[in-house]
């Protein structure tokens, strides 16, 4: 399968649903705290898809070898790597959920996620989840024509290392658009200079998982054929937006008005369009 690159009109049809995905992430977020279950945060989350006209992208969907996912989004708490299912335990204060949300609107798939911490969480959370988010903006800035998706992993891999956690392997960015996994692979680590060249018009996800731990990662014990966990049980963060390669550099096309602030050192190129509603 070959790289797809978007005109004019997919691109401005990715924005749409890149903005939904990321309201999405905004209206549930005044919900999670202590108490709350994950099944709640998937209802209220299909509550808005609703609203908004759009549909849940992992809802029943079943790549090969894997049986159908069952819920509208993932969330990933404490250890759990990705793709937990939402069920019926309460979320309690000091632990960490990610919450992945992929929307479909007209045929377009927008795909982001967020770290939310429940209640008072230790300092060693608070700070996996910010390197995490961090990690994630290193690898977004290095995306520009003439760019290589290496040069987006070894940011990342560099930065969290640098702060004394790993990187997943498993599991990597991807290439979005009508499809939900495209072309290209996005991995969170590697060389600088290798893969392939960034033109504009691609547009992928920058979604690493970063480990307080080893890097090192297995089934959940839930035996769902998708939940994922840290092998040594060590706290797991990740954090997700996609991005689009303009003519002169990036778009994050998942900000909207509730988005977390982006770090101060990133520069300030991003599109007018982007800034102004995050």
């Amino acid at each position: 399968m070959s790289i797809t690159y978007k005109d004019a009109a997919g691109i401005e049809g990715m924005r749409v649903a890149g903005r939904l995905a990321s309201e999405v992430l905004d209206y549930i977020t005044p919900f999670i705290k202590p108490g709350i279950t994950t099944n709640d945060i998937d209802r209220l989350a299909s509550e808005c898809m609703a609203q908004q006209g759009s549909i849940s992208a992992t809802l029943n969907y079943q790549p090969p070898g894997y049986v159908p996912y069952p819920k509208s989004l993932c969330t990933s708490v404490n250890h759990q790597v990705c793709h937990g299912i939402p069920n019926d335990k309460p979320l309690k204060k000091g632990d960490i959920v990610n919450v992945d949300v992929t929307v479909i609107k007209d045929g377009w798939h927008g795909d982001n996620s967020r770290m939310y911490l429940i209640g008072d969480c230790s300092i060693a959370a608070k700070r996996l989840c910010h390197i995490t988010y961090e990690s994630m903006w290193q690898g977004i800035m290095r995306v520009k024509p003439g760019a290589r998706l290496g040069d987006i992993g070894h940011a990342i891999q560099t930065f969290a290392e640098k702060n004394g956690f790993s990187v997943v392997r498993e599991f990597c960015g991807h290439g979005i658009g009508k499809g939900f996994h495209e072309e290209p692979q996005v991995l969170h680590y590697g060389r600088p200079g290798t893969l392939e060249e960034l033109q504009p018009g691609m547009i992928f996800t920058i979604e690493p998982m970063i480990n307080a731990g080893k890097r090192d990662i297995k089934d959940g014990p839930e035996k769902d054929g998708w939940s994922i966990v840290t092998r040594d049980h060590s706290l797991s963060a990740q954090w997700e937006h996609t991005v689009l390669v303009t003519e002169t550099g990036y778009e994050v096309l998942t900000l909207s008005a509730g988005s977390p602030p982006i770090p101060a050192f990133v520069p300030q190129n991003i599109p007018a369009q982007a800034v102004a509603s995050a």
